[in-house]
């Protein structure tokens, strides 16, 4: 008897133990969630779940745990179960999971899910709205996703970003900001200088914390004349990383206001001489711009080549920058596959968006190639690629009368479809600028107009196929 009592004392002893240790353990992690050290509470919250792998706050508290440490895979099976089971702020975060994974219409689903439960605990869902919006946007833009050739990229400290940058001469200088003004101020911004020495573009933080874009004239033997470019380029947040083109007015640059869909993203303006001021400033799409920071476009003219920098997917600390081909018409992905044009958009493998049968291997050494000023170029009309070193860059080098037939067509489209996006660039200039008259007269015009550009920006790819297998199958017949 007096064993069978010591041994059940002991079995209550001994679960009341571990009964108390768990809840200190639960206890210890809610704090350290509640402080925002997910990290620090993420093992005990993993430990709870895989004790009760479906308790609804045990797997909201650890999906939560995964997405603030970068762990979206883990974030998003445990949040499912804390969705199914109603946890109003797992619709929340789940909705930040799809998002950054380019699943914009699921993050719209979750985020109308969650303005619902805000709504019925009369709770103020504007924030969240905002959030509806830039999904929706997202997933416009993703549909829209334009074929640009990404032929090599490399993972790089954020700090060093500009190692990977090596320009023409003719294409300007690039510099770090603390190396051009020699400080040791906690400035992350970079300078650009353009060919002929005279005036630079940087940012540095103002008095109310946010960088802004300036620029400076070199007057006599030093730099002055500071001057902060105009307010419809710098934006109610951070804008940064300013490039100019070889003509002097046009601007690319990164903001984290003017609708940017996650971080920094990439946006262009030209200067407008008839104003003396630049135009309303326009977002670059996918590829190029992502729910996380996209910046320092840069274009070198001479070498028909372009870089910019992403740190999406990318751990702490790091970022990728991406060497690509400039696709001036805007061509898109065509495509009905919303899959395709979401990896093409996330640039889940560089290999996706290259040619069939192209060698970059070329233009990749040009890359990393410096050119002095004036060092002759090859002059191009256009970059019309048929196979392994075989790409023409004029009409008359086109063999087959039937593939030079087609592409005059893509050449004709190509320019309609510039003269197109230039105008549009000016219609919708005048629609941000003009009173609420002025917008109702310019509306019909602008959706016109869009749906001209829709209607032509597929065939010159359509057109461009038949040129090139029209012109393989000629070399061949000629062998």
């Amino acid at each position: 008897m007096n064993w069978l009592s010591n041994k059940l004392f002991y079995t209550i002893g001994i679960t009341l133990l571990c009964g108390g240790l768990h809840a200190q353990s639960l206890a210890e992690a809610k704090k350290l969630y509640n402080e925002g050290k997910y990290a620090e509470a993420k093992p005990a919250f993993e430990k709870l779940v895989k004790q009760a792998p479906s308790n609804s706050s045990y797997n909201h508290w650890y999906g939560v745990c995964c997405y603030e440490t970068g762990d979206l895979v883990g974030a998003e099976k445990h949040l499912k179960v804390a969705v199914k089971r109603k946890v109003q702020e797992a619709y929340r975060y789940m909705s930040e999971v799809y998002y950054k994974t380019y699943r914009f219409d699921e993050a719209g689903e979750m985020l109308e899910e969650y303005i619902n439960l805000l709504a019925k605990k009369k709770q103020d869902p504007q924030l969240f709205e905002a959030k509806l919006d830039l999904a929706n946007n997202a997933q416009r833009m993703m549909e829209k996703v334009e074929d640009v050739q990404i032929i090599d990229s490399l993972v790089v400290d954020k700090d060093d970003f500009l190692s990977a940058y090596i320009l023409s001469e003719e294409s300007g200088t690039l510099d770090s900001y603390k190396d051009f003004f020699q400080t040791n101020e906690p400035v992350n911004s970079t300078v650009y200088k353009n060919q002929k020495g005279d005036k630079i573009y940087y940012a540095h933080s103002t008095d109310n914390d946010r960088y802004c874009l300036f620029s400076q004239s070199m007057l006599m033997d030093e730099w002055g004349d500071e001057k902060q470019l105009p307010m419809n380029i710098n934006s109610n947040n951070d804008d940064n990383y300013p490039f100019v083109l070889s003509d002097g007015a046009t601007i690319y640059y990164s903001s984290k206001g003017n609708g940017s869909i996650g971080g920094y993203d990439l946006f262009v303006t030209r200067y407008n001489t008839n104003s003396d001021t630049y135009l309303a400033p326009e977002q670059l799409g996918m590829p190029f711009n992502s729910p996380y920071n996209d910046y320092m476009m840069v274009f070198d003219e001479v070498k028909g080549l372009g870089w910019f920098v992403s740190d999406r997917f990318q751990p702490e600390g790091k970022a990728c920058v991406y060497l690509f081909i400039p696709n001036p018409e805007h061509k898109r992905v065509e495509s009905e596959d919303i899959e395709m044009k979401r990896t093409r958009a996330a640039i889940t493998s560089i290999r996706d968006s290259w040619k069939e049968g192209s060698d970059y291997a070329d233009l990749i050494r040009l890359s990393h190639t410096e050119i002095p000023y004036g060092e002759e170029k090859i002059e191009k009309d256009f970059e019309f690629i048929i196979g392994n070193d075989i790409v023409y860059y004029k009409l008359d080098e086109i063999n087959s009368p039937e593939a030079k037939s087609y592409y005059e067509k893509v050449v004709a489209l190509n320019k309609q479809i510039k003269e197109l996006n230039e105008k549009l660039d000016g219609l919708r200039t005048s629609y941000a600028e003009g009173n609420k008259a002025r917008k109702e007269q310019l509306k019909p015009t602008i959706l016109q107009a869009e749906e001209q550009l829709n209607a032509l920006l597929e065939q010159p790819g359509e057109l461009e196929k038949k040129a090139r297998n029209a012109e393989i199958n000629y070399l061949k017949n000629k062998r």
